[in-house]
Formats: structure tokens, sequence, C-alpha cells
């Protein structure tokens, strides 16, 4: 069969149609591209980054510290011969944390006491000698020649003696280097050595800290810092904690009277009250400092377009053509339904109200 005569016989078959079934699947098809241009064609939902240029306050990131931390370490060489401590053990001031083998250190500390025990009878000879010959010449028994001589020998005589002493006293010191102690009452954070490893100076065993004396430290941008308002109430949120300890009022509050130069940045030191449970160094903080009005430029998208996977924080962000860019953010404080965007965005800009469906259509 030609393609003529194809084309011929669909024709008829089309012609024998009844004209209602002919309008029907011309409507289905019509419908059919529609839906499909539609679909193609219909544009994300978004909403534009809010700016809030009213904010009174500026939130920096920060770090819970203890004031009082000790990294215990060794002085003198030898084997860990005894570790009565662990990671999360409660020791009180003076208490031992960790013994080195000193049976070499003693002996050597044995001998310097016996050598300082003859140099101090060999002093209490000369000094009678000296007194004796010291009496012959004020009677002119002898001439001034051996009486110099006597004088010599005792003073060389008191010099061994306190040359022994001093360091028999130097080797009794030293064998208190084998002994590590608590500094104060606190907690052992870590343990960084096990029973029977070498202990050489300079190595970190222990790290023993004061729970009863916490601060946050902050580093805030020098262009907040100046804008700070003085005697404002700052307030120390961790996000962390149970909501009843949620936010803290600080104790004291210091400025370090530096800057670092290269992130043009300063630090803040906030105390936290005595008796402040459950707190660890090492926590997450956010410091929320009174700033001057109009200071503080803070951006807001909605909560439910920020899409979090383990470390990752990101936005999807829409450009003039409407398409989706997945973009890192760091993200701030929730307030109701929207969250605070520190860095990453700028005013003006379109987000992705639904992550997931601006990720299916890249």
């Amino acid at each position: 069969m030609t393609i003529g005569n194809r084309m011929n016989e669909r024709l008829n078959i089309q012609a024998a149609m009844p004209e209602r079934v002919r309008r029907g699947l011309l409507a289905l098809v019509l419908g059919a591209v529609a839906a499909s241009v539609a679909v193609g064609a219909e544009p994300l939902a978004s909403v534009p980054v809010r700016l809030d240029s009213g904010g009174a306050a500026y939130v920096a990131e920060g770090v819970v510290e203890a004031v009082r931390q000790t990294v215990v370490s060794a002085q003198v060489p030898g084997v860990i011969s005894q570790l009565g401590v662990k990671a999360g053990d409660v020791v009180r001031s003076g208490q031992l944390l960790l013994q080195i083998d000193a049976r070499a250190a003693n002996q050597a500390s044995v001998a310097s006491s016996a050598q300082a025990e003859a140099a101090r009878t060999a002093f209490e000879v000369a000094s009678k000698d000296y007194a004796r010959q010291k009496q012959l010449f004020e009677k002119e028994y002898i001439s001034a020649a051996a009486m110099e001589r006597a004088e010599a020998q005792y003073r060389a005589a008191r010099a061994q003696a306190d040359a022994a002493g001093a360091q028999a006293q130097a080797s009794r010191v030293q064998t208190g280097f084998f002994t590590l102690s608590a500094p104060y009452a606190g907690v052992v954070a870590d343990v960084a050595v096990t029973l029977g490893d070498m202990a050489m100076p300079g190595r970190a065993l222990l790290t023993v800290y004061d729970p009863a004396v916490l601060r946050v430290t902050a580093v805030v941008p020098q262009s907040q810092a100046e804008r700070a308002v003085p005697g404002g109430k700052l307030r120390i949120e961790l996000p962390g904690a149970p909501a009843a300890q949620r936010w803290i009022d600080p104790a004291k509050q210091v400025w370090l009277p530096a800057a670092d130069p290269a992130t043009h940045t300063q630090q803040l030191r906030l105390e936290l009250p005595a008796g402040t449970r459950g707190v660890l160094p090492g926590t997450f903080a956010r410091v929320h400092l009174p700033v001057a009005a109009g200071a503080a430029q803070r951006l807001f998208v909605p909560a439910k377009a920020l899409f979090r996977r383990a470390e990752l924080s990101a936005v999807y962000v829409i450009d003039a053509n409407g398409r989706a860019h997945l973009r890192q953010v760091r993200p701030g404080p929730v307030a109701g339904d929207e969250v605070e965007i520190l860095s990453g965005l700028a005013a003006g800009e379109r987000v992705a109200v639904d992550p997931l469906a601006a990720a299916r259509t890249r």
C-alpha cells in the first residue's frame, strides 16, 4: 500500500467518525496540552526576605567557658604508676590525681640528703677548729698566716654545707613533681593518658575545671560593639537547655580592651550567676546585645523555607528568571513562624517557601 493510499484511508476513517466523537477527542488533546503548559509554567511560591531595621538587639554567637580551667601537665619524665581519677569525677582541692614512678628520684633525694649531712658534719669540725685557732692567735701562739688558713678552711666548709643543703632541698622538691594533685575543687573534664603511659615534660595529662564559675564568651563585630547601648540589659540564650534554663541574665560583663586586627571583632565576656546548674563548658550560646535604634539590620525568612541537612542550613533563592538556587545561610533565633538569618542573604531577595518543591525544579 502506498503512502497516498494510507492517508486516504485515514481521512476516510476520520470522515466516518461522528462529529461528536471528533469534538471530544479534540477537547481531550487540547486539555492535556494546556495542563502540561500550565504545570511547566507554574512559578514557585516565594516570599521576599523581610528586613527589620528597627531591631533593638544584635545576636552574637558564643560559647560557655570555665573561668578556671587547668591543663595538668608533667614536669618530669616517668611511667604513670597510679591513675586515681577518670573523666567526670568530682575532685577536692589537693586530691591525688596521678602518680609517676619516682623510685629513682627518691634514691637521688636520699643520696643528696646524706651528702648534705656529711657536709654539715665537716662544717661543725671546721667551726670548732677555727675557734681554737682564733684563741691561739689572740695569745700570739700562731702566726697571722696560720690564722688566715684556718679562716679560709672554715669558710670553704660553710659554703660546701650550704651547697649540699640546697642540693638536698632541690631533690626533695623534685620528688614532689612525680605526684600530681588537684589545684582546686572541680571536675575532671578529660584524662588524656592511661595507666602505664610515659609522661614527658609538657605533655598534657588531665584537664580540670571549676564548675562554680562559668562565663560566656562571644565575638562581636566592632561596628556593633560601638553601637552597644551603655548599661543595656544583655541576655544569654542557651538553645540546647530546657525551657526554664534557656534564658540567663549575666552577673557581670567585660569587654576586652583589644580588637582582633584580622577579623575586626571584639570579645565580650559574660559571667554566669553563681550556682548556675546544668551548663557545661563548650555549650553553644547566643548573646542578645542591645544596640542603638536602627543599628541592627535584621533579616527574616519563614521558618519552613529553611532547609536543614546535618550541619547544613540553606534556602532556595529565586533569581530573576524564576530559577531556584541553593544557598547556605547562617540561621539565628526563631521568632514565631520566622527565623532570623545572620548571614548569607540580602534584603530584597526572594526565597522559595517550599524547599522540597524548589529542589525538584532544579
